[in-house]
């Protein structure tokens, strides 16, 4: 699937990006199968929110619960100050997760389609697995920033394997906070790793004190609806709030090798979907 110069790029970058490699159409279906969960879902069951300035401390049960179901969770910007939402429900949600891959048809059908294992393999995965599976909406003018980080934190094998396949759904831009990645490519080292223990207590552990790049080195990876950015689990990466009046809808894949050993302090305790 990937081209030898493709493939080189992920091997000195830590990324690659395929542009517009699938069609409207499947972008399409994706977006209004997403839709359809946000429809089913009642406001009122949850307040859970999704932050990157908060999700380093304890996790709630409804957070460490959804490893291997559907959920949906809110922006931090959602609610006034008296818990009610400052806009529609469809404009509220921060992401669907985490096993869309393995609940919902047709996220399951797209998750698993051999061109998916095709290119996890060309980028170097031996015997793929989905570890995980989130459909991000960086919704309008609420849009949370998403601080520097490594995936690798989250899914720590040994060796380090996992791999981001990054799907943009909608067109992706500096002005609705399009995914920025760390110039210097895959020679970072992996600086911290985030754990759960038997009582659900979360920890984010300080590996390595080589600090973030700054915002002014890394790259704006603007893309179009139907594009693929994959990166290794080594890559630093952020992305900014979204303060225009476009949503930035993407869905993304944690892939992880089944010949490494995944860690079971890793918060993330689901079985592995396997992909031929």
């Amino acid at each position: 699937m990937l081209t030898l110069q493709q493939q080189r790029h992920f091997e000195s970058k830590g990324y690659v990006v395929l542009e517009q490699l699938f069609s409207d159409a499947q972008m399409a279906a994706l977006k209004s199968a997403a839709m359809d969960i946000v429809d089913q879902f009642d406001p009122d069951s949850t307040r859970a929110i999704f932050s990157t300035h908060s999700e380093f401390t304890d996790r709630d049960q409804y957070f460490l619960t959804s490893d291997d179901k559907v959920r949906c969770f809110f922006e931090e910007d959602a609610f006034a100050p008296d818990g009610t939402l400052t806009q529609a429900k469809h404009l509220s949600i921060n992401k669907i997760a985490h096993a869309l891959h393995v609940h919902d048809p047709v996220f399951k059908a797209f998750s698993t389609a051999d061109l998916i294992a095709d290119i996890a393999k060309d980028v170097g995965v031996v015997e793929p697995e989905i570890r995980q599976s989130m459909y991000i909406f960086k919704q309008p003018k609420i849009g949370g920033e998403i601080r520097w980080h490594q995936d690798a934190t989250y899914f720590y094998t040994a060796p380090i394997s996992v791999v981001t396949f990054w799907f943009a759904i909608e067109d992706a831009t500096l002005h609705n906070g399009c995914l920025q990645v760390a110039a210097s490519g895959a020679n970072f080292p992996l600086k911290e790793q985030f754990t759960r223990d038997e009582n659900d207590h979360t920890e984010l552990h300080t590996l390595h004190s080589q600090p973030w790049p700054s915002d002014e080195e890394a790259v704006a990876l603007e893309v179009k609806a139907g594009s693929l950015v994959v990166f290794n689990g080594l890559l630093p990466h952020f992305s900014a709030a979204n303060q225009s009046d476009h949503s930035r809808h993407a869905f993304t894949l944690h892939i992880t090798s089944g010949t490494s050993q995944y860690d079971p302090r890793n918060w993330l305790r689901a079985a592995p979907v396997k992909l031929d």
